[in-house]
């Protein structure tokens, strides 16, 4: 029973029921279990902790850049041959 307002409180509260009542409301609640939603289905060819058919891991990420590539790739600019839409030329890049 959910139709009830203030006034209904307050007459139940005069009269000593709301106690009574209120642990009606509880217990009905707790005798109305409901099952819990049956999952949906697994799709065909589904294997627990497998990536999904179809797919595949990331890539791994870049190497970084080492002092090497650094260095080659300053020299590159300083000798006027890199601007500044080139690539970098390590291969990450």
């Amino acid at each position: 029973m959910t139709d009830f307002d203030a006034s209904d409180i307050a007459a139940m509260r005069e009269q000593g029921d709301l106690r009574s009542f209120m642990r009606g409301q509880l217990r009905a609640g707790r005798t109305g279990k409901t099952t819990p939603p049956t999952p949906p289905p697994k799709p065909p060819g589904f294997r627990p902790g497998h990536w999904p058919t179809g797919t595949r891991p990331p890539d791994p990420r870049p190497i970084r850049h080492t002092e090497a590539d650094w260095q080659r790739e300053l020299d590159r600019y300083r000798s006027g041959h890199g601007h500044d839409n080139d690539p970098c030329h390590c291969g990450n890049c």
